[in-house]
């Protein structure tokens, strides 16, 4: 017979299929089972649709099976408060189920543990903290979000094995092959909005769109990813293709009126205070966050990398290296800025690398990030 740690990671692998597509929701996976056998399937698809323990229920109905003493498996503790939805303890209550596992306990305190108390005021089973670690994984940014109010920062990259960009002279495309490029295009589909600095839309006018990953010729019909530039003077020009209903540019304060006024009329434009190196990035995370930007991706260049390290803001690496050397002093580096000292270097931990064809790329969490 299965085991509930089984059960649970197929609730997690569940969770794991809406990945990119439920902010400002976590993800959700659910299994419901019954005399060891898992009768219904479910994870949350998109904020505002049923949460997965409404799938999993009526996954099984549908199939004909009762609920009744069953035992469901959910890899966050279930909602306990009407928001766009009716609260899932109740419907789990209504359905008969006997018996919840839980792997996460929700990280907004004023709900945590709330759910598992009701529960067991209505003689239902209840247990917590099944591969909760993973759990948690899996949901790091809406954590970071939910906890602090800021969007998790993801710092990505694509270079050269020593650490290059562009050359001098700004040639970049393309540095790595097309698996990297892929695994770029689904860090972006994780992420609710792409940050670049003004330079980068100088130097490659990039769009900064997503593709569809699943259906690489089809059409994008998921959540819309916003794109961010951080433009203190208003240089973005014009006929840039990032320009378009989902673009925020942030200024200072004394960016020129007239620019500030021909932007608006084809984005958005945001005033950010500045700090003594440029802009006050904490304000501005703290303002997307207000905006439900849970998960944020900051594609450079090499300037704008490095205020966010600096900043102490990044709290994920995801660098790509292609197996090639540029050299040049004055080629464009990956991360910039002033340096940190080398005791203050940035601290890596939960180290993973992946072979993406000839390329290779490196994913890593920030050692000791404060909020």
């Amino acid at each position: 017979m299965p085991s509930d740690e089984q059960r649970m990671r197929e609730a997690l692998r569940l969770a794991k299929w809406a990945k990119g597509e439920t902010s400002p929701n976590p993800l959700v996976g659910a299994a419901l089972a019954k005399r060891g056998q898992i009768i219904g399937r479910g994870w949350h698809r998109r904020a505002g649709l049923p949460h997965a323990e409404i799938e999993a229920i009526t996954d099984a109905k549908r199939n004909g099976n009762t609920t009744k003493g069953t035992t469901l498996y959910v890899t966050l503790e279930p909602c306990s408060t009407s928001g766009r939805t009716p609260p899932c303890t109740r419907a789990i209550a209504e359905a008969g189920i006997a018996r919840v596992v839980v792997a996460a306990t929700d990280p907004n305190s004023a709900h945590a543990g709330r759910a598992f108390r009701w529960l067991k005021r209505q003689g239902i089973a209840v247990e917590h903290g099944l591969l909760a670690e993973q759990a948690a994984e899996i949901n790091c940014a809406f954590n970071h979000w939910i906890t602090t109010g800021l969007p998790f920062v993801t710092v990505k990259a694509a270079m050269t094995l020593d650490g290059k960009i562009a050359t001098a002279s700004g040639e970049s495309k393309w540095i790595t092959g097309p698996e990297a490029r892929r695994e770029g295009m689904k860090l972006r589909h994780e992420a609710d909005a792409v940050l670049v600095g003004v330079n980068t839309i100088l130097a490659d006018d990039p769009a900064l769109t997503l593709r569809d990953i699943r259906r690489p010729k089809a059409e994008w019909r998921g959540p819309a990813l916003r794109q961010i530039v951080l433009d203190p003077q208003a240089r973005t020009p014009l006929g840039s293709q990032v320009l378009g209903e989902q673009t925020t540019i942030v200024v200072s304060r004394d960016a020129p009126a007239k620019r500030l006024a021909k932007l608006r009329q084809c984005c958005r434009v945001i005033i950010c205070p500045m700090a003594k190196l440029g802009f006050n990035l904490k304000s501005l995370l703290r303002k997307l966050g207000q905006q439900n930007c849970t998960h944020l991706l900051v594609e450079g260049g090499g300037e704008t990398n490095a205020a966010f390290i600096e900043a102490g803001l990044a709290r994920r690496v995801a660098f790509f290296y292609a197996p090639k050397i540029l050299g040049g002093r004055d080629a464009r580096t990956a991360v910039a800025g002033e340096g940190l000292p080398l005791a203050k270097g940035l601290q890596l931990e939960k180290i993973r690398w992946r072979n993406l064809g000839p390329d290779l790329m490196l994913t890593a969490r920030v050692a000791d990030a404060q909020p």
